[in-house]
């Protein structure tokens, strides 16, 4: 008989996830163009105004992660959820480059911490045989925040202005905060002892990063750079080839696409063990990164949008499954944010690296580069946890 995965908890704490990734796409998609329209920012600092954000999650995720055994996943919840909330007020204050520079780095604080708390409580509940198909659904709802967020930023600041998302923002986040309340974790998850705090107390590495989550979470960080060619060149790319309105749909597809795979490569996960799903993951990615660069028809687009869900959209859940693991159950806070960490890092720091190259590649052949990229990224994953898979599963 199966292990129970869809209980309360499980379910809320996927719809508070949701939240937390729909809230972070809300501004950020167009904090750049809003930056550059109202107080004529360059289009490197529009840039940083995204990938600092993530800049902040990034640290908060790793304060998070050292302190969950002491606070407890539902407390960091609380602790995340009303910074993110409350610093949502603060868009409306400000007035300058420099203070929304600054608030940015804050504002992702909330996200990490509240992210950090949701996902390790996701790894705690899911039943151990059942983890690659439960890590699998939880990972929908970010899937599906990464297709309706930009889509409603993008309407919403068209139609409303900047400000319409602060409020709608704001307003998630209230739900959210209710939505805590209906989670039920066990005791055992919020305690601590004293050897433990003794620890924390001092500095040490350990404190922060997993050392065993390390080789996946490198390759969260390059899959996350490759990533970023999509998330941050896509719409100009598309201007530039006039598939605009197939490129509006490209994220739709790809969330359907993730939507009707789940299922399927949940259970294979968990039934044939990791490089049964991971290396085609890095052969689909790589082959949708080759269709973007070579799109000129509007079902090309789409089709790689098909590849790209198959292969990105596979591996995030995945990856998780496969660093958490091992984990002890008092470190498991340390290991999810250490994945998460580095694949944020990828995708917040890739817009400036690939930017680099931008002006000796051109869009097309930035990804040629990041389907190149992705087929490293496979053999990379091949030394450092392919080849030992097998004798882990």
């Amino acid at each position: 008989m199966k292990e129970k995965l869809w209980t309360t908890t499980f379910v809320v704490n996927m719809l508070l996830n949701f939240i937390f990734y729909l809230v972070f796409y809300l501004p950020t998609v167009v904090i750049g163009t809003m930056a550059m329209e109202r107080y004529h920012a360059s289009a490197s600092i529009a840039g940083i105004l995204s990938g600092i954000f993530i800049v902040g999650g990034f640290i908060a995720r790793l304060w998070a992660g050292n302190n969950m055994k002491r606070l407890g996943a539902k407390k960091l919840l609380y602790i995340g959820t009303l910074i993110y909330f409350l610093l949502t007020f603060a868009y409306f204050f400000v007035h300058s480059v420099v203070l929304l520079l600054i608030l940015r780095l804050v504002h992702g604080l909330g996200f990490g911490i509240a992210a950090t708390a949701s996902g390790t409580l996701a790894g705690a509940i899911v039943p151990s045989s059942r983890r690659g198909e439960g890590i699998g659904y939880y990972a929908l709802s970010v899937t599906l925040s990464s297709a309706v967020g930009p889509f409603l930023s993008m309407f919403l600041y068209r139609t409303s202005g900047f400000y319409s998302l602060i409020w709608l923002s704001a307003l998630l986040l209230f739900i959210a905060l209710v939505g805590i309340f209906f989670i039920h974790v066990e005791k055992t998850t919020d305690s601590s002892n004293s050897v433990d705090n003794k620890v924390h107390k001092k500095f040490a590495w350990s404190n922060y990063f997993e050392k065993e989550a390390l080789p996946i979470s490198l390759i969260a960080f390059l899959i996350g750079i490759s990533y970023s060619s999509i998330l941050s060149f896509m719409d100009a790319y598309a201007r530039n080839i006039h598939l605009s309105e197939a490129a509006s749909f490209f994220f739709l597809v790809y969330a359907i696409t993730v939507l009707l795979s789940r299922p399927i490569t949940g259970r294979v996960f968990d039934g044939f063990g990791d490089n049964f799903v991971m290396y085609p993951t890095y052969l689909f990615f790589a082959l949708g990164l080759l269709l973007i660069g070579f799109a000129h028809s509007g079902w090309m687009l789409l089709l790689a949008a098909i590849f790209i869900g198959l292969g990105y959209g596979s591996f995030s859940p995945f990856g998780q499954a496969i660093a958490i693991r091992n984990s002890e159950a008092h470190r498991l806070g340390i290991t999810t944010s250490t994945f998460f960490g580095f694949m944020d890092m990828g995708v917040g720091f890739g817009p400036f690296i690939l930017g680099m190259f931008m002006p000796l590649l051109g869009y097309r052949n930035l990804y040629f580069a990041s389907a190149i990229l992705a087929l490293l990224i496979a053999v990379i994953y091949h030394f450092v946890h392919g080849r030992h898979a097998k004798r882990e599963n």
